[in-house]
């Protein structure tokens, strides 16, 4: 009998498994993959070198990747705005939905059956797997908040392309992840946060901003699963295809488990002296109007750089119809026309 080889793979993501899209990687990417691989075929045994939150920080998830410190890993698109433009689509689009599982099953046929979504990648060294994404955002703050003039003059963490959400609100962007989100608030280097629940109470924000306003900005596609394009090229046809199955079920299963988590903080903020309050539909409303046409600037910023931005626009808004979502606010898109 041939001898038993290993076939060896470094998985690395920017935040630790307190997050649903680390935790899946480690209990269901790498024990699933492994499995289906080595039962195609039983002379190879994978091993797997794994890294939650201590390989690199937040803002080389995709230098990280690239340049090989890890074979297959988490890039967070959020913060690509230059490198993954299209990616970042959901950002210019608040206030759409808050069906996390809706939102990334559309972005996952998007770059399935729009070439240039891939061709982002690709041109980074990367090959996409899967998207993940993010429950919907609300605020997190070390002040009351009862009308969106309560942010005018305040410092508030967004998130890389997050920080157009605060145009029209009197309120500063200050970038970060969450991560970082406990020092700056604490050192008063920030106020608050736009924030996931699923990610604030683990990282115990609200021991240092106590104010919880339920706004619903929206679910978010923040990054994806992604493998080193060298490392791709080098796998046989039924490895690769493996990890595009697996990977697509941990997409799911990461939606499912976000959206598990943002009922389980949101109870347990509460009962830990959170002090909760969901902005008036009137007040979000004010927000909403308060932005610029974040949609259509989108498009035309980016059909200028000869990408297909109203392509990929036209076809998340019908992938999300489809799926029986009429967006809170459709960004000045008929709905109606797109199916023409």
């Amino acid at each position: 009998m041939a001898a038993t080889e290993k076939l060896n793979f470094t998985i690395a993501t920017t935040h630790p498994t307190t997050l649903p899209w680390a935790a899946l990687l480690r209990d269901y990417f790498v024990p699933v993959s492994s499995k289906r691989i080595e039962a195609i075929y039983p002379n190879i045994e994978l091993e797997w070198h794994q890294a939650y939150g201590t390989l690199y920080k937040w803002q080389d998830s995709l230098n990280g990747l690239k340049i090989g410190l890890s074979d297959i890993g988490w890039v967070g698109s959020l913060w690509e705005s230059s490198r993954l433009p299209l990616q970042n689509i959901t950002y210019d689009l608040p206030f759409i939905t808050d069906d996390l599982s809706s939102l990334l099953s559309v972005m996952n046929d998007l770059h399935h059956d729009i070439p240039e979504m891939q061709d982002s990648w690709s041109d980074n060294d990367l090959k996409f797997l899967a998207a993940t994404g993010t429950d919907t955002y609300h605020l997190v703050t070390n002040f009351p908040i009862r009308t969106l003039a309560d942010l005018k003059g305040k410092k508030i963490l967004a998130p890389g392309a997050a920080s157009i959400w605060l145009e029209g609100t009197g309120a500063t962007a200050v970038n970060g992840a969450l991560t970082t989100y406990y020092t700056q608030l604490k050192t008063g280097v920030a106020d608050g946060a736009v924030t996931i629940l699923s990610g604030a109470y683990p990282f115990r924000l609200h021991e240092v901003a106590q104010h919880v306003t339920l706004v619903g900005i929206g679910a978010q596609f923040v990054g994806a699963l992604a493998i080193n394009l060298e490392v791709w090229n080098h796998l046989t046809q039924p490895v690769q295809d493996v990890f595009l199955e697996v990977a697509r079920d941990y997409s799911r299963l990461s939606a499912e488990a976000a959206n598990q988590r943002y009922v389980e903080a949101l109870e347990a903020l509460q009962n830990e002296g959170a002090i909760l309050y969901t902005l008036p539909l009137v007040e979000k409303e004010k927000w909403m109007k308060s932005l610029p046409p974040l949609a259509l600037n989108w498009v035309d910023r980016l059909e200028a750089r000869n990408l297909p931005a109203r392509l990929v626009l036209k076809k998340l808004m019908l992938g999300l119809k489809a799926r029986g979502i009429r967006p809170v606010n459709s960004w000045g898109v008929d709905l109606l026309a797109l199916d023409n």
